[in-house]
């Protein structure tokens, strides 16, 4: 075959279970015409109960099965190596009464660890000493200070996280998502290794 086959892996995609992968739907790719519907709907694997929720497909699965149709295909990888196929199903939407003990519980540990940090660094007394510098005056509760810092923290936390509810600010992820993609990307580098790691074990095994 002269045409060459660009292929580039989706890296994680989520699949029902029992039913089989097609390339177009863990790839894209770029083919002759006359070659490109054969590829696109070609089954690469058939996800069984016993492959587990995740399941990985590497790219020399996907050259083995090319050359099992189309002998001394030009086949072209771009990007990565292997696409992570999950097949949990979808979670249900949450109950209220889950979400608001969920909310509850994470507001009350939000609020406690604000005034725990706040008595530790003594900021009460900050703001008596403050509140006497520029006003020459001396109470136990500067409000003029007290208040405006309160409201101040709030605003800044909800444009720290760039949310206000399911309202965004700009385009920019917040620290949360990033924190959450830097998971998501070593959750599934390491489910990628680990997976490598038993096939080497299973086929030194059978040998």
């Amino acid at each position: 075959m002269e045409a060459s086959i660009y292929i580039r892996l989706r890296h994680r995609i989520r699949h029902q279970m029992n039913a089989p992968v097609k390339l177009k739907e863990i790839a894209e790719v770029i083919a002759p015409e006359s070659l490109l519907p054969d590829l696109l709907y070609m089954d690469i694997h058939q996800i069984k109960q016993e492959d587990g929720q995740i399941i990985i497909i590497d790219a020399m699965t996907v050259v083995e099965k090319l050359n099992q149709q189309w002998p001394g295909a030009d086949v072209q990888f771009i990007g990565p190596a292997q696409t992570i196929i999950d097949t949990a199903p979808l979670s249900k939407n949450m109950s209220l009464p889950l979400f608001l003990f969920v909310w509850c519980l994470l507001f009350t540990g939000a609020a406690l660890t604000i005034m725990n940090f706040h008595e530790d660094v003594s900021m009460r007394d900050v703001h008596v000493k403050l509140y006497e510098i520029v006003t020459g005056e001396k109470t136990d509760q500067p409000l003029v200070f007290q208040i405006p810092y309160s409201i101040g923290l709030g605003i800044g936390m909800v444009l720290f996280f760039n949310h206000l509810f399911k309202k965004r600010f700009n385009e920019e992820p917040s620290p949360l998502e990033v924190e959450m993609f830097n998971y998501q990307q070593d959750l599934d580098q390491y489910v990628v290794l680990h997976e490598r790691k038993e096939s080497r074990t299973d086929h030194e095994r059978h040998s």
